[in-house]
């Protein structure tokens, strides 16, 4: 029986994606015994409203497990005015031009012309650049503050022993959200950090091609900046399994993961999640 009911909901979802009822860059989610609206909206980071108007729900603790569920993509960022005070920023390493826009809150075409850098320019460590001192309020890390971990506990060390879902040649955290940005290797393989099973797969503006494995003890695992995805909605996953090839993020232009992690509704410091 639950194999029927397993195919029949992949039999509905590549009716509606051939039908082109879904958008291109539509996400899908089924969902799972004890998942709210509530919930999802914080996985996916749209509002409840947002959620409940993209599938016509009106009671929202009427949710039943094993609906599918159309996420809606959140429009790009709203370019910031570039500020008028100028502040010299020494770089550390895992630095990236894209990171330390979004820390001080501008484009990165903005951080260009401040420092008359070409668009195929790349940072080194130790180098002096100049960023928006009005804006930065925060500095990209290779390890986290302690007051953003999730208990409060000092930061871990030797982030670059830890396994990562590709080989990591750099790794700095989101400013604004718990996870981090893992640049490697275009079309490197994106492998699974833990056994689990897809509750989404597919296109999301923000952070390209993402498939999310949801894990035992209510973990979701979101794997973000796919070129191409190699798993469907439904599938079985083991650790070290591969679930896409990475790509090129269009901003940066440099094939970065995106990776977050969630428990009980709130982001964890990717770092501190289990590893099967």
């Amino acid at each position: 029986m639950k194999y029927l009911q397993k195919l029949a909901r992949l039999l509905i979802l590549a009716c509606l994606l051939c039908s082109g009822v879904l958008g291109a860059e539509d996400l899908i989610h089924i969902v799972g015994r004890g998942e709210t609206i509530f919930s999802l909206s914080r996985l996916y980071q749209v509002t409840a409203d947002e959620l409940m108007r993209a599938n016509g729900i009106t009671d929202p603790s009427r949710l039943q497990a094993g609906r599918r569920l159309i996420i809606p993509v959140n429009p790009p960022p709203v370019q910031v005015p570039l500020q008028p005070t100028l502040v010299d920023y020494r770089v550390v390493r895992g630095d990236t031009l894209y990171s330390l826009a979004r820390t001080h809150g501008i484009t990165l075409q903005n951080l260009l012309d401040i420092n008359r850098f070409s668009s195929n320019h790349v940072l080194r460590a130790g180098e002096v650049i100049r960023v928006p001192g009005q804006n930065a309020v925060a500095v990209t890390q290779t390890t986290p503050p302690a007051n953003n971990t999730p208990s409060g506990r000092a930061a871990p060390s030797g982030l670059y022993a830890l396994r990562w879902p590709v080989v990591p040649r750099g790794i700095t955290y989101m400013i604004g959200e718990m996870g981090v940005v893992v640049e490697g290797e275009r079309f490197e393989p994106v492998r699974s950090l833990t056994a689990g099973s897809v509750v989404s797969a597919g296109p999301w503006r923000k952070y390209g091609r993402v498939v999310i494995v949801e894990t035992a003890g209510g973990y979701y695992y979101m794997y973000g900046g796919c070129e191409t995805i190699s798993v469907k909605v439904g599938d079985r996953i083991t650790p070290g399994m591969e679930l896409g090839r990475l790509g090129i993020h269009t901003v940066s232009e440099r094939p970065q993961l995106f990776f977050m992690v969630f428990r009980n509704d709130t982001a964890m410091d990717p770092a501190l999640a289990p590893r099967s």
